[in-house]
This record gives structure tokens, sequence and C-alpha cells, in this order.
């Protein structure tokens, strides 16, 4: 069945956001604060693997730098906040941190490289191996995640269904645009994101993740007209 990997995704991180948001008592603050920086150094050692694997690190610095000037105007970060501000109004987000929850997560679950090519592999040939071991980990994430940073992370589940279905739905089309060399360094560039988004966990940044977004768009432009 083409899409169980993103169903199967989407539901183990609705599975873990709860349990570790409703489930796990709340945790204390200083344990709380810790626990979100070690989880923050695990993400950025994440990222960091996932970047390191890239073969043209000039033109993913290119698009990084395009990315940015793109996100900035186009104000991706403001409006992702603006909706999960929205969301806070549902009696269930009514917790601190909702809106940081859903934009990290988000991003956390659907920047990698395992959403793109687990994607492609559901969508062309039916087998979603490799969106189920993605949602095992996604769902061992957003258990950790959700018991210090609450009920926002089940939200991100939405965000998975809605970019992996799209992936996966669109794989046969894509697959067509999109060269094996393109698809490898969007991964890599992703990884950056995810290395982002470690150091803002860790308090080390404030970098707005989600301005950086259209460089996946970027480089995949940039390998594919072979610059």
């Amino acid at each position: 069945m083409i899409g169980l990997g993103t169903l199967v995704n989407a539901a183990a991180v609705i599975a873990g956001g709860a349990l570790g948001s409703l489930v796990i008592p709340r945790v204390p603050d200083n344990v709380r604060k810790t626990t979100m920086q070690a989880l923050g150094l695990g993400v950025a050692l994440i990222g960091l693997q996932m970047a390191w694997a890239t073969k043209e690190l000039l033109l993913l610095l290119i698009a990084l730098a395009a990315g940015a000037v793109t996100g900035e105007l186009l104000r991706l970060d403001d409006r992702l906040t603006g909706l999960a501000g929205m969301l806070e109004r549902w009696p269930i987000a009514r917790r601190d941190g909702f809106a940081k929850a859903f934009v990290q997560t988000t991003l956390l679950f659907c920047a990698g490289a395992m959403t793109i090519t687990g994607s492609f592999q559901d969508g062309l040939f039916g087998d979603p191996s490799i969106l189920l071991a993605k949602a095992v980990l996604d769902g061992v994430s957003a258990t950790m995640f959700g018991s210090v940073m609450g009920p926002g992370v089940m939200l991100s589940a939405l965000a998975v269904l809605l970019i992996q279905g799209s992936l996966t739905l669109g794989a046969s089309w894509l697959s067509q645009i999109l060269s094996p060399a393109m698809i490898h360094e969007i991964g890599a560039t992703g990884g950056l994101l995810v290395m982002g988004l470690g150091l803002n966990l860790i308090g080390a940044a404030e970098i707005k993740v989600a301005n950086l977004l259209p460089a996946l768009v970027f480089i995949a432009i940039l390998v594919g007209i072979g610059l």
C-alpha cells in the first residue's frame, strides 16, 4: 500500500508525543533544560553526519545564502510560528512552548534525507521500509521531546502527513526531475538545517531554521544545472 510508511510515521509521532507530553509527568525545569541540551547535542551530531556527506560544499554554501535571503523575504519562520500561535488557542495547547515545540519538531521530522529517499521509495516501488525505520526513530524522539516541550510535538504529525504524503504521491513526477546527485545534496543541505535545530535546542544559537528551507530548492537547482 503506497503511503503506508507516511501513515505509520505520523501515527508514531502522535503516539510518542502523547506519551511524552500527556502520560509522562512534567519534567522539572532544571531537568528539562539539561535534557533539552542533551537532545540538542544528539540532533546536532545527526545533522553534522548528514551534512558531512556533501560533495558540493561550495554549491551548498551558495544555496544556503540564497535560501536565507529568500526565506527572510518570505518571512517563513514568522509565518510558521504564527500558525503555531493560532493553534495555541486549542485547550490541549495551553502549555508554554507549544509553538516552539511544533516548529522545531516539524523541521526535525521533515528536513532529513530519510524523508525524501523514503518517500520516493514508497511512492515509486511501494516499499515503505525506510519510512517505517524513520517512524521508529521519530516516535522515540517525539516521546523525548514531548516530555520536555509539551503537546506541540504531536501537531508535527500533520506536517509529516502533508510533506511526506505529497512527496510519496508525487514521487513518479519528481523522480523525472531530481537526479540521485540532487537528492544526495538535498539530504546534505537538510543535514545542516537539522544541525541548526540542534544548536537552537542547546541554546548556543537562535537560528531561524525555517527561513533556510528554500536552500533545499536552491541546492537542487544548482546541482541540476551542473554549476
